[in-house]
């Protein structure tokens, strides 16, 4: 039995130490069992340190992958009448708890902490509103702003890196993305885990308009975890540079970092201007930097200006033109520019053009 005295938190207090809406701990209670280890019929429930602790459990868990009846089942073993923890499920990868034998709990701040899986799940607003968005059938589900986040087949990371994002949490985002790394590389990291969730909230915010912080928020933290990669990588090998650049308007600049860091790692030596680079300013970065290729970011169909790419100069010796991105297709390109359709295919075809 635990302490008379013990403090206790009420629903609201509890959910405002875990960073989540006190209709989720309810959730949490009715869907998946959990709750107050002890609770009187008529008299308003209230958290132990124990229950707070089990919260927590399933909070990492939430943030590691697991779905909100796995990450419960999880907690409960992991948390019971303050015992040591139970091991992990095989290949769950899921944090050990923070009871320990004496019932206090560890409160020091926690970077999965925080994340809530019934979160309103809003998206990166790129291109505004779209008619005929698709809404709901999710994978993830929300119960505010309607429908959910379509990821079909997406893995632990994936749901994971979700989860962290529409809690506002960088400090879980940028250690899911290199945790993913660090396991997969750069390459299965964007395609596999940054990059469907990125898809997965655009599509949704085209259809309500919605979440433009949560995008916002993983753009950033992805980016900046793909530069420090590319920073951290040993000096390119001497040879022309890839020019790497958005197209004019365009300010979708995730991708530019992903394949920097993985040219880097390929010791190509890059040059990024970033998103959005007047047409104007890439001109003179060509005549500049003479690099031995080009390649261009369009997210957006509207971006994708093919006047660009046929204004662009000819230099001695002469670069080659790719182009990338959403919004490069069905465009009828310029002879002798290529459409690139995947990160891996980019770094191999330049690696191809560079190194001959």
């Amino acid at each position: 039995m635990e302490d008379v005295d013990e403090p206790r938190l009420t629903v609201s207090g509890a959910a405002r130490r875990l960073g989540i809406a006190p209709a989720t701990l309810r959730t949490w209670d009715r869907r998946y069992g959990v709750g107050p280890a002890e609770h009187t019929r008529g008299r308003h429930r209230t958290y132990s340190a124990v229950d707070m602790a089990r919260l927590e459990v399933m909070q990492h868990a939430l943030v590691k992958g697991a779905s909100p009846a796995e990450a419960a089942r999880y907690a409960r073993a992991a948390v019971m009448a303050r015992r040591e923890p139970v091991a992990s499920p095989p290949g769950a990868g899921l944090p050990a708890p923070r009871a320990e034998r004496s019932g206090r709990v560890d409160r020091t701040p926690d970077p999965g902490a925080g994340i809530d899986v019934i979160a309103s799940l809003g998206a990166v607003d790129r291109q505004g509103p779209g008619p005929g968005a698709p809404t709901g059938g999710a994978v993830l589900s929300g119960r505010s702003g309607g429908g959910g986040l379509r990821m079909p087949g997406a893995g632990r990371a994936a749901r994971g890196l979700a989860r962290a994002a529409f809690a506002l949490d960088p400090v879980a985002v940028r250690r899911i993305v290199e945790e993913s790394i660090g396991s997969g590389g750069l390459a299965v990291t964007w395609d596999e885990v940054v990059r469907p969730v990125l898809d997965a909230v655009d599509v949704r915010v085209r259809g309500t308009g919605r979440g433009v912080e949560v995008a916002r928020l993983l753009e950033e933290c992805a980016a900046v975890v793909f530069h420090a990669r590319a920073y951290a990588m040993p000096p390119p090998s001497p040879m022309r540079p890839v020019l790497v650049a958005g197209m004019p308007g365009d300010e979708y600049g995730v991708p530019l970092a992903a394949l920097g860091a993985v040219l880097a790692e390929r010791r190509i030596a890059c040059r990024s201007f970033g998103p959005a680079l007047p047409a104007a300013a890439l001109v003179a970065a060509i005549r500049r930097v003479a690099p031995a290729a080009v390649v261009l970011w369009a997210q957006l169909t509207a971006t994708a200006d093919v006047d660009v790419l046929a204004a662009l100069p000819v230099t001695r010796p002469r670069f080659r033109t790719s182009v990338a991105g959403p919004g490069w297709e069905g465009a009828a390109l310029p002879r002798g520019v290529e459409r690139l359709s995947s990160l891996t295919d980019a770094a191999d075809r330049i690696g191809a053009t560079v190194l001959r």
